[in-house]
């Protein structure tokens, strides 16, 4: 992967970076809202279908739901008390989540490789995959308009949380391919393999929000 740089704060008035702020506030109660529905869905569809792929996506989708919301708590500080803020915060947050995204990829790793091994299958689950399938087209619109909204006011935390938007996207692809190929094969491998799949970007992800890195560009 090329190595990105920070995108330089581009000079705004006060009265639009407010307007700039507010409509990223209003994405992340966008992003809670269906957040909480890709998490109950996921997981509740993965238990029942005994999906390893579904139920480690809403696992994502727990951890992307305490991203947003410490970033809802940013924008709020931002909005009462003006542009100067503490960043502690955010870097706590992001180490956080980073580190429950990389245990979430062991495990994913470890189930996966134990259900190969035991040849254990699953049950297709048309919740799960009709819930993967909105998620695709949903998540790069918020990773968009974030990623737009977070080069104009230089906000570190909103283009990482765009990064998970789009990590989310890719994780929603990673499970329409794999039910699609379980629904027209029924092989009982196939959840194992694309768990497996899925710890590419769980991977990423999670080091992404360990170090801090950014780059605009990957969602091009």
């Amino acid at each position: 992967m090329t190595s990105c740089t920070q995108a330089p704060t581009v000079a705004i008035q006060p009265n639009d970076r407010l307007t700039l702020v507010r409509e990223a506030f209003r994405l992340e109660w966008l992003t809670i809202g269906w957040m909480t529905v890709e998490a109950v869905v996921a997981i509740a569809s993965g238990l029942a279908a005994g999906s390893l792929v579904l139920f480690a996506f809403g696992l994502d989708s727990v951890i992307e739901l305490a991203s947003a919301g410490v970033l809802m708590w940013r924008l709020i500080v931002e909005l009462r008390h003006g542009q100067k803020f503490s960043e502690t915060a955010e870097r706590i947050a992001s180490r956080v989540a980073g580190t429950l995204l990389i245990l979430l990829a062991a495990y994913a790793v470890v189930a996966g490789i134990w259900r190969l091994w035991t040849a254990t299958g699953e049950e297709f689950s048309w919740p799960g995959f009709v819930l993967a399938l909105v998620a695709i087209p949903a998540m790069r619109y918020l990773a968009r308009r974030k990623l737009a909204i977070a080069e104009k006011i230089g906000s570190r935390a909103l283009r990482a949380d765009a990064m998970e938007a789009i990590a989310c996207g890719w994780l929603s692809f990673v499970v329409v391919v794999t039910l699609t190929f379980q629904w027209l094969v029924g092989a009982w491998w196939i959840d194992s393999v694309g768990s497996l799949a899925i710890v590419y970007f769980l991977v990423k992800e999670g080091r992404e929000a360990l170090s801090g890195q950014e780059c605009a560009s990957c969602c091009d």
